[in-house]
């Protein structure tokens, strides 16, 4: 019986990840800041911007932080507070 539940407990667990990964952020779009604040903002304090782009309602950056490291963070197009990475 256990070796039963086990694939359809996995299979609900698996169908459940796609909604616990939408939208990061959730501020309507009228409310966000230009990206070029945020850009000005890490700039600012060391970082190298190669690339900024738009994926799960957040500011996703791509560059190297103050340290020199390769990042890719979502920002919260709000307030630019850091929301994590896909790692």
């Amino acid at each position: 019986m256990r070796f039963t539940l086990l694939p359809a407990a996995t299979l609900m667990i698996a169908a459940a990840l796609p909604a616990l990964a939408e939208d990061r952020c959730t501020v309507p779009e009228a409310d966000w800041r230009p990206v070029e604040e945020l850009k000005a903002d890490l700039t600012a304090k060391g970082w190298t911007i190669s690339n900024v782009k738009t994926e799960d309602g957040c500011y996703e950056v791509y560059g190297k932080d103050e340290k020199g490291e390769k990042v890719e963070i979502f920002f919260d197009p709000a307030t630019f507070e850091a929301k994590g990475s896909d790692d």
